[in-house]
This record gives C-alpha cells, sequence and structure tokens, in this order.
C-alpha cells in the first residue's frame, strides 16, 4: 500500500508538471541607441550646451545609462583630437554624434556621410562648410548655431562707454566662428562711429601677453563666442581688470570668470533645442538633410557686478 501511494504522489506529481502551462519567453530587449558626443574644449558655454543637449534628450524620454548610451569625449583644445575622437565614432558605428563648437563639427564631418550629425555652438554652418546651407543642409549634419547679436553686444559697449571711441577685438585666429562674429561686430562699430583694432592669439600661452598690449591702446576689449579666449578668460580678467579695462563678451560664462558684460545666448537652452531636433530624427520623424539650422529667439543680459565695482564702469539696466 505504501509503495502505491508513492507511486500515485510521484505521477500526479509528474502529470501536474506536463499540465503546467508554459513560461512565456522574456520580451526582447530594445537595442540601446548610441550616441557619440565630441566636445571641443572645457569652458562654461560649451559645457551649459552639453547638459541641455542630455537634459533635453531625458525630458523625452531618451535616458543615458537607459535606452541611450552617450559617450562623451573632450578634444582639451586639439584638433587633432577631434580627428581621432571622430573617427572613433564612426569605428563604433553610434546611432548618432553630437558635435559642440565648430573645428568638432568639421571633424565629423569629414569622416562621415551616413550617421546623423547633430552640431551646435556653431556660429555659421554654411561659411564652415557643414551643411549645403543654413535654411537647407542637405546631408547628414544639422543643429543650432549660437550666432550672437554682435550688433546689440556693440550698442550696449557703447551705451556704457559713451566717450569710447576705439574697441580692442580679442579672439584667437584660428577659429572661423571668430572672424564670422567680428566681422558683424566691426560693421556695428562702423555705424556707431567707433574705430577697432584686432588683439589675435593663436594659443592659449599668447592670452596674457596680448591683453597687456591692449592697454593703453583700447578703450574697452571685445571678444566674441571664441573658444580659446572662453577657456582662458580668467587669465584676460587677471590682466584687464586691474588696468579698469572693460572686457565686452559674446556669452555668460565668460562674464562670470571676470568680463564686464554682453547681452547674449543661453546654451543651456541651446543644448535642449539640438536635442528636440535629435528627438525627431530618432524618432524618424525627420532627416538632417530636411532640417534648417536653428537659432534661439531670445538673449539675456548679463553683468558681472564685482567687476563693475573694480574697475568702476556702471552698464545700464536698460
Amino acid at each position: 500500500m505504501k509503495k502505491s501511494l508513492l507511486f500515485a504522489a510521484a505521477l500526479l506529481t509528474a502529470t501536474t508538471a506536463f499540465a503546467a502551462p508554459k513560461k512565456a519567453k522574456k520580451a526582447k530587449k530594445a537595442k540601446q541607441i548610441k550616441i557619440g558626443v565630441i566636445q571641443l574644449v572645457e569652458h562654461p558655454a560649451l559645457d551649459a550646451n552639453y547638459k541641455g543637449f542630455v537634459d533635453g534628450l531625458a525630458a523625452a524620454g531618451y535616458v543615458d545609462g537607459d535606452n541611450i548610451k552617450i559617450d562623451y569625449q573632450n578634444a582639451q583644445g586639439e584638433q587633432a583630437n577631434c580627428v581621432t575622437i571622430a573617427q572613433k565614432f564612426v569605428n563604433d558605428r553610434d546611432d548618432m554624434i553630437f558635435a559642440i563648437a565648430t573645428p568638432a563639427a568639421q571633424a565629423v564631418a569629414n569622416l562621415t556621410q551616413d550617421i546623423p550629425v547633430l552640431i551646435s555652438s556653431v556660429t555659421d554652418p554654411e561659411s564652415a562648410k557643414l551643411v549645403a546651407s543654413n535654411t537647407a543642409p542637405g546631408g547628414n549634419v544639422t543643429g543650432t548655431s549660437d550666432l550672437t547679436p554682435c550688433a546689440a553686444q556693440m550698442q550696449l559697449l557703447k551705451k556704457t562707454l559713451p566717450e569710447a571711441k576705439t574697441v580692442g577685438m580679442l579672439y584667437c585666429s584660428n577659429e572661423q566662428n571668430s572672424f564670422f562674429q567680428i566681422a558683424l561686430a566691426k560693421a556695428e562699430c562702423d555705424k556707431l562711429g567707433l574705430k577697432y583694432v584686432d588683439f589675435t592669439v593663436s594659443s592659449s600661452n599668447e592670452i596674457q601677453q596680448v591683453v597687456q598690449s591692449a592697454i593703453g591702446k583700447v578703450d574697452a576689449l571685445y571678444s566674441p563666442t571664441d573658444n580659446m579666449i572662453a577657456a582662458g578668460m580668467a587669465t584676460v580678467a587677471q590682466v584687464a581688470t586691474p588696468a579698469k579695462l572693460p572686457v565686452f563678451c559674446g556669452e555668460e560664462g565668460m562674464v562670470n570668470q571676470g568680463g564686464l558684460a554682453t547681452y547674449g545666448l543661453n546654451y543651456y537652452e541651446l543644448g535642449k533645442q539640438t536635442a528636440a531636433m535629435a528627438v525627431r530624427i530618432l524618432k524618424g520623424e525627420a532627416k538632417p538633410a530636411d532640417m534648417p539650422i536653428e537659432y534661439l529667439t531670445s538673449c539675456d543680459l548679463c553683468v558681472n557686478e564685482e567687476t563693475e565695482k573694480a574697475i568702476g564702469v556702471t552698464v545700464p539696466r536698460n
């Protein structure tokens, strides 16, 4: 009897096992989207641009480490590094590349015509030969421009220093975006009756000496959204502030590091706007070729009050 009961229990167990429904197979995990990010150099504007891009993607449901993987690389201001990083992204077959600043964007655009490339912190993509035209890119590259209101910045300088006669144009001689902006600033100086003198650098080691050479020769310095000057803005301020030489800048980060004032773009918002364009591409709603270069429609007045006091100049708030 005991053996029969054991056999019956075993038979029941086996029958139950075979009768149990099969477990459903686990759903296949969606492929993680790879996005390579190349940033030319570290400074507040470009850092804010990158953060806005990441936050903008996350707000749209594309979260790093979840459904996307962001490979962030900084070129430390070296063009050779830009090329190496761009080649890495192409070899890795990333699904999208985000290039911050003109040299970084050019390095990527020269190496791939297939991977969608979003650019930002590029003043004029068309003249930089990144797109066929800003209104109709026509290839795999699109994004946002950081074209600053150079004319309004010159007007701010004139309102702040109504007696000023000569402006020193401080910029890097190797940056295409700076030449474009300086030309706009000079055109406005002509309208305002201001003379101008160029003070250019080709490496960060030259910044201190070049700024010192401007003292006594100009009534103010102006630097656009120039990456080399932005990264070395602390050096500019160390020389200009004790000499009571006002420095008007292209963007807020430069002001926060010792410049006097700017009327410029919010680079965090620019990054978010670029992210919105990226989302449309990732969702298959648009292609770079058909997406015009976009611009921010608002600017902010930024004044460094400590610098105001140090040099004895008050910037009008109206």
